[in-house]
């Protein structure tokens, strides 16, 4: 392990992206862990685990080993701090997101990625995010503003971060959204729009909708290793 350190549904329109870049990214960027993969048990899959709300780069890591035993785990922590809690960028109030700062921060984790893409040698074409609520919605945001940052994407509890003004191509990148039926604070109808915007740009979108509020449940769990093992990636 290698450790650095240094809503609503129906969001607004965002301005488009092209030329915005971050003032500076390095792999210090963000407080986080690699863990390579275990030799004989690896697919050659790197897991990029996006925290909640609350999270750390230690978050997630069990739910990685639960998805792909031996697979390669890159765990940045957000550098947002909300009432002392760790997330990947602002929000003006539950739901409600910061959408300048949204724009910054999806450019700085996208930047990020290909850095630690280098510095780890990991396989760009086996890089799958896999994030839980805040950390499912960056995600998403990375997924509508640049191509080719994942390989492919678990979203967990989503909601739609921002209503994209420009297309970006995604030709067919595996995304899988899982979600609650029972979930407030990611309704089932985020996680539906979120893949239509997705699907949209060409995304091949499972969505699962099951039992459950705002949590990962052991259906979801299954589904979501299904999916990965039906891509080669579990």
């Amino acid at each position: 392990m290698t450790t650095h350190t240094n809503r609503r549904y129906g969001a607004p329109a965002l301005l488009p992206w092209e030329g915005m870049s971050p003032t500076h990214v390095d792999l210090e960027h963000y407080v986080h862990r690699f863990d390579p993969p275990e030799p004989g048990r690896s697919t050659g899959v790197t897991f990029l685990m996006l925290h909640g709300t609350g999270g750390d780069q230690h978050d997630l890591v069990p739910l990685a080993r639960l998805l792909r035993p031996g697979a390669a785990v890159l765990a940045p922590r957000g550098d947002v701090l909300e009432r002392g809690m760790p997330r990947f960028f602002r929000r003006r109030s539950d739901g409600v997101f910061d959408l300048d700062d949204l724009r910054r921060r999806t450019v700085a984790l996208a930047e990020w990625t290909r850095l630690a893409i280098e510095r780890y040698a990991i396989d760009p074409g086996k890089l799958v995010a896999c994030g839980f609520s805040n950390g499912a919605n960056i995600a998403a945001s990375v997924l509508l503003t640049h191509s080719g940052v994942f390989a492919g994407a678990i979203l967990l509890s989503p909601i739609v971060p921002f209503e994209p003004t420009t297309h970006v191509a995604l030709a067919g990148t595996p995304v899988f959204i899982g979600a609650g039926r029972d979930d407030t604070m990611a309704p089932p109808a985020a996680a539906e729009r979120l893949a239509a915007l997705l699907r949209a740009r060409g995304a091949d979108v499972t969505l699962f909708l099951g039992a459950g509020a705002h949590g990962i449940t052991p259906a979801e769990l299954e589904a979501a290793r299904e999916w990965l093992a039906a891509r080669g990636w579990g």
